[in-house]
C-alpha cells in the first residue's frame, strides 16, 4: 500500500493521530500539498461518504473521520495557502431562521469540504438577508439551507426570493435539505437542487460547479 492509500484508510478508520503523521510524512517525502489532499485526504474522506450513503457507517464513524481529516488540514492548510492552490469552490451554509438544529447542517459542512470545498458555516437562526450579504461578501458558489421543523421552510423560500432580488440568481447555486424536505419542495420554491442526506448533498455541490 503506496503512502497515499494508507493516508486514506488511516482517514477512514477515523484515526487522527495516525493520519495526521501520514500527511505530515507525505510533505516530508516531496509530495504536493494538493496531491496529499486530492489523492490521500478527499478520496478517503469520499468513502466515507459512500459508506455513510450506504449505512455502512453512522454519524459516529463520520464525525471521527472528520476529526482525522482536521488533524490532517492542519498541517496542509498553511502549505495550501502558500502555495496558490484554490479549493474547488465556496460553499456558504446555515440552517435556516427560526431553526436551531444543527447536527445535519455541521454532518454535510464536513461531506462538502471532505470534497475539497471551502465552507463558510453560518450557524443557526439564518436569515435571508445574511445569506445574501455572505454570498456577496465572500463570493460563494452554492448556498446550503437546512431545516429540520416544517415550520421554518418557508424561510428556504424567501432566502431563494432573496437571492433572486439581489440579482444572484444563476450566479449563486441554491441546494436544500433537511429532514422533512423533499425534491418536490425544492422544485416548487426554486432552489437549484435538493440533497437527501449529507453525502448526496456533496455529490450535488459538485455536479452544480461542475467539479
Amino acid at each position: 500500500m503506496d503512502l497515499l492509500q494508507e493516508l486514506s484508510q488511516a482517514l477512514i478508520n477515523g484515526n487522527a493521530p495516525k493520519t495526521k503523521e501520514l500527511t505530515q510524512k507525505a510533505v516530508e517525502a516531496g509530495m504536493a500539498p494538493d496531491k496529499i489532499l486530492n489523492e490521500g485526504l478527499i478520496v478517503g474522506m469520499n468513502e466515507v461518504g459512500r459508506r455513510f450513503k450506504n449505512n455502512e457507517f453512522y454519524v459516529p464513524e463520520v464525525l471521527i473521520a472528520a476529526r482525522a481529516m482536521h488533524a490532517a488540514m492542519d498541517v496542509l492548510k498553511p502549505l495550501l495557502a502558500t502555495s496558490d492552490v484554490q479549493p474547488a469552490g465556496r460553499v456558504a451554509i446555515g440552517t435556516v431562521k427560526g431553526d436551531l438544529h444543527d447536527i445535519g447542517k455541521n454532518l454535510v459542512s464536513i461531506m462538502i469540504e471532505g470534497a475539497g470545498f471551502e465552507i463558510i458555516d453560518l450557524g443557526v437562526d439564518v436569515s435571508p438577508e445574511n445569506f445574501v450579504k455572505t454570498a456577496q461578501e465572500k463570493g460563494a458558489d452554492v448556498i446550503g439551507l437546512s431545516a429540520l421543523l416544517t415550520t421554518t421552510m418557508p424561510s428556504m423560500k424567501t432566502t431563494i426570493e432573496a437571492v433572486q432580488e439581489a440579482g444572484l440568481k444563476g450566479k449563486v447555486k441554491v441546494i436544500i435539505g433537511g429532514a422533512p424536505v423533499t425534491q418536490k419542495y425544492a422544485d416548487e420554491i426554486g432552489a437549484d437542487g435538493y440533497g437527501r442526506d449529507a453525502a448526496a448533498a456533496a455529490n450535488l455541490v459538485k455536479k452544480l460547479l461542475n467539479v
